[in-house]
């Protein structure tokens, strides 16, 4: 087993080439969580089909990469981080092409669902690969960066879509990967450091529980507005997903070698911040989700010019994540993820309160602002927390648990908010929109707050000396390899 970390990343190509590779393949990553929205309006347009039929365009890249997170982070741990981070790159970029090149919807919908594949195999390994890569004192600046960059990727998903289609044609938001990826795949070859994890065989029964059960609740939760929660494929997803991750949490507390050692939730860190992730993306996602079809439906706005105007939310974390990174290397990570999850929920608060049909730019841009530095002072912290709570070895089990959660908070998040919005309002006419809006941003505010109170679980650091406990609840990595050992928040300022 090679655990050849930091040293050896540095004779092929070191910290920054590290960062650049793992930055953009997890953009290209999170950017097709969301980039198909405003676009499918054009592709039924061109290929056909009910807006339902068109809803698996979004939810089969969604489900695959959800249910098969936490099995592409084994994977790479048992087989090589780097290895089976080419695989996955190489599987997305070649989904990407099909889905460009998709002659039909079922085509496309296939090609989207293989897409989530290679997205679910290559992003939980940009984290570890990222963190083998970079020494420890660097860490937090690296994981502002790389959480910035992500972070820009699903907020913006709405714009890029939007503008490729309104300037070029809907094919373009799947040909945008192909160079990306193609540029990519020497350069990991060549410049990442090859590390692995555990060693441990790989669990094929959890893996097996928890995809089952996490297809059976994102599932229900894609179909329930459209089928209506009552409906018994619905019922029946949902019962079968919840009884299915009850056997995973089982099997997690009994089996020798699980996928997800359920010891790692007696972590503070580990449990505090992976709640605050899903409660984050939960309101987050389908706030943008809604707000960006407000811009449209109800303010005018073309999709390019209702992404610029989102801009002061979605871009604020290019500017404001690496000063978080360095912030919680200095002060630890759980006052800063706290803080930008209280801020967030403060921001779609105001927008809440401030949306109308006819409201000025004006009066929602504090709103934006707020929730833009929001999301960006929880992004790098919050990496640093995850990848600091577990072991050296564990990491990949982490970056893969806290992926997955923020998935299923993404599926959920629209969902939730979907049912809300439909439940007050409509698509009928500006008033109605607005209707359902204000409750749905409401109840996005709260459960980002919720988000903030989880995150106080999170243990500080103690006064005096280099211990820590943010973030160390899993008990410190091997002697043998010190330069990964303190990850983000817990290392110590030096």
């Amino acid at each position: 087993m090679s655990q050849q970390g930091a040293p050896h990343s540095s004779r092929v190509g070191g910290a920054g080439w590290a960062l650049v590779i793992t930055s953009v393949a997890g953009f290209m990553a999170a950017l097709d969580n969301l980039v198909v929205t405003t676009a499918l309006p054009s592709i039924r347009e061109d290929l056909g089909g009910a807006i339902h039929d068109l809803e698996w365009t979004v939810s089969a890249y969604t489900l695959t990469f959800a249910v098969l997170l936490m099995f592409g982070a084994a994977l790479g741990d048992r087989f090589g981080r780097r290895r089976l981070f080419l695989v996955g790159l190489t599987v997305f970029t070649g989904a990407s092409a099909a889905a460009a090149m998709a002659p039909g919807l079922d085509h496309l919908i296939v090609a989207r669902a293989v897409q989530g594949v290679g997205a679910a195999i290559m992003m939980p390994l940009t984290l570890t690969l990222l963190t083998a890569a970079v020494p420890a004192e660097r860490r937090g600046m690296a994981y502002g960066i790389w959480g910035a960059v992500n972070g820009l990727a699903v907020a913006s998903g709405p714009l890029v879509g939007g503008s490729l289609t309104e300037h070029v044609s809907w094919q373009w938001i799947f040909w945008l990967n192909v160079p990306l990826g193609l540029a990519l795949l020497p350069l990991a070859r060549l410049r990442l450091a090859e590390s692995h994890g555990t060693g441990a065989p790989l669990d094929i029964p959890g893996t097996l529980l928890a995809s089952g059960g996490l297809f059976g609740i994102v599932y229900g939760l894609v179909r329930g507005p459209v089928d209506g929660w009552s409906g018994p494929v619905v019922l029946t997803a949902l019962f079968a997903g919840a009884a299915l991750l009850v056997g995973f949490v089982h099997h997690g507390i009994r089996s020798a070698n699980p996928m997800l050692p359920m010891r790692l939730f007696r972590s503070r860190a580990f449990s505090g911040i992976n709640g605050a992730s899903l409660l984050m993306f939960l309101g987050m996602f389908g706030s943008i989700f809604l707000l960006s079809q407000y811009m449209q439906n109800v303010l005018g706005y073309s999709p390019t010019e209702a992404g610029l105007r989102m801009l002061p939310w979605t871009g604020m974390p290019m500017l404001v994540a690496p000063v978080a990174g360095i912030l919680s290397d200095r002060v630890g990570g759980r006052p800063v993820v706290a803080a930008g999850l209280f801020f967030q929920a403060a921001g779609l608060g105001h927008l809440a309160y401030v949306v109308t049909t006819d409201a000025s730019y004006g009066s929602q841009l504090p709103g934006l602002i707020m929730s833009g530095i929001g999301m960006a002072l929880y992004f790098a912290p919050a990496s640093a927390i995850v990848m600091s709570s577990v072991t050296v070895k564990e990491q990949g089990i982490a970056s893969g648990a806290n992926n997955a959660l923020r998935e299923v908070g993404g599926a959920l998040g629209i969902a939730v908010m979907a049912s809300v919005f439909s439940a007050q309002g409509g698509y009928e006419t500006p008033q109605s929109f607005v209707d359902g809006l204000r409750p749905a941003v409401a109840a996005g505010a709260g459960i980002v707050a919720l988000g903030g109170i989880a995150a106080l679980l999170i243990p500080g650091r103690r006064r005096g000396g280099d211990t820590v406990t943010d973030g160390t609840g899993a008990g410190p990595a091997p002697a043998a390899e010190p330069e990964l050992a303190a990850t983000g928040p817990t290392a110590a300022p030096r």
